[in-house]
């Protein structure tokens, strides 16, 4: 309804398009003795060259590598796509198949609440998304938190838990590989170390690089140190975690990161939205931050204190982070060593939106008017 009402045309007026370019390319299709989309894939032998006027720009690229066809000469190969070529990715093989989806059938199909435990190795990748594509389709988002809940022991492998659902929280006591939580939308993953580990969680890397790359809602909890490009382009999601390596939030647009220790080199850059709390001990933040586009202050709102504060309490509960337990135990004086690091456009449309809903304004009409505002200057 809201986007209905931002659209100035008429509904028939997008299928009308759509049928226009349908056409002609059918008509192009047609013209080149072609019948199908799929025969078009590959099919570089049809691409030609547009002539430029002598001299100008477009006349110096080389375009001999894009249009070369590796098998002009050759009548045994195929040109063009065939499903019969396709790959076998071997999804049924997969645990999500094998035994997630079996283990939930009962409590899936009523949506009661039920936890399984499963072994896994880094062979194992993309853990719980197909599980998660079935949660999204039967009940989209209207699941409660922990509904399904699946405790995983052992080594994730890369993309684990990607794009996961609200309704479904995946556990794991092991480590992870890169991309852990990728696309994270609304689930929650928590992973800590195993039982048996005996050295310092917070100075140890317990997930591979690009942990929550592009999450859009949902949380994490990492009970140890995630690598290079932690939360890269998250738009929603909170996560907690006890250090990064470099380029840590690059190109954050939303959420919330808190990390409980230090940060690598380039942290925030490209960061338009969101915001970070960072334990700041050695004071050499402001060492590590992109400046170009955020600032960082202390933590002065009670608001922070107490968000912060909840975040770290269920850090704790779901991963016994020793660190954690350290920090809450005196929090009043941990608190004083935290930066809070928030892009400067996103500050004052914060602020703005604040201030009309003070006005009495409620949330979408807010943030309209203080887009307005900081569109109008």
């Amino acid at each position: 309804p809201e986007l209905r009402k931002r659209f100035k045309g008429k509904p028939e007026y997008v299928i009308n398009f759509m049928n226009f370019i349908a056409q002609e390319t059918r008509e192009i299709m047609a013209s080149l003795g072609i019948r199908s989309i799929d025969e078009l894939v590959g099919r570089s032998d049809l691409l030609r060259k547009k002539a430029f006027p002598e001299g100008s720009h477009p006349e110096g690229i080389d375009m001999n590598i894009v249009l070369a066809d590796p098998y002009n000469k050759r009548t045994d190969v195929k040109k063009h796509f065939d499903p019969a070529d396709a790959y076998d990715f071997m999804l049924g093989k997969t645990i999500d198949e094998q035994v997630i989806i079996p283990s939930f059938e009962d409590a899936f199909r009523n949506g009661t609440k039920k936890s399984i435990d499963v072994k896994i190795t880094n062979l194992n990748r993309t853990v719980g998304t197909l599980f998660g594509a079935e949660i999204t389709k039967k009940y989209g988002s209207s699941l409660d938190e922990d509904t399904f809940v699946v405790n995983c022991k052992g080594s994730a492998g890369q993309s684990f838990g990607a794009f996961i659902p609200r309704g479904l929280t995946i556990n794991v006591e092991g480590d992870a590989n890169d991309y852990f939580g990728k696309g994270l939308s609304g689930g929650t993953l928590s992973l800590k170390a195993p039982e048996h580990f005996s050295l310092k969680a917070d100075e140890n890397i317990i997930a591979g690089n690009v942990a929550l790359f592009g999450a859009t809602s949902g949380k994490a909890f990492i009970n140890g140190v995630a690598g290079e490009r932690f939360c890269v382009r998250n738009s929603g999601a909170t996560v907690v975690c006890e250090g990064v390596g470099d380029h840590g939030c690059e190109y954050m647009t939303g959420g919330e990161a808190v990390i409980l220790g230090k940060v690598g080199k380039n942290f925030a850059a490209g960061m338009s939205g969101g915001i970070a709390y960072v334990l700041d001990e050695e004071n050499d933040l402001y060492t590590k931050l992109n400046k170009s586009l955020v600032g960082f202050s202390r933590i002065s709102e009670e608001d922070d204190r107490n968000k912060l504060r909840a975040l770290i309490e269920e850090h704790v509960r779901r991963t016994s982070s020793h660190l954690g337990s350290i920090i809450l135990k005196d929090f009043d004086e941990y608190v004083t060593k935290f930066k809070k690091v928030v892009p400067h456009e996103y500050k004052a449309m914060m602020t703005a939106i604040s201030k009309y809903k003070d006005m009495g304004c409620d949330e979408d009409e807010a943030k309209i008017k203080a887009f307005q505002e900081r569109v109008n200057g």
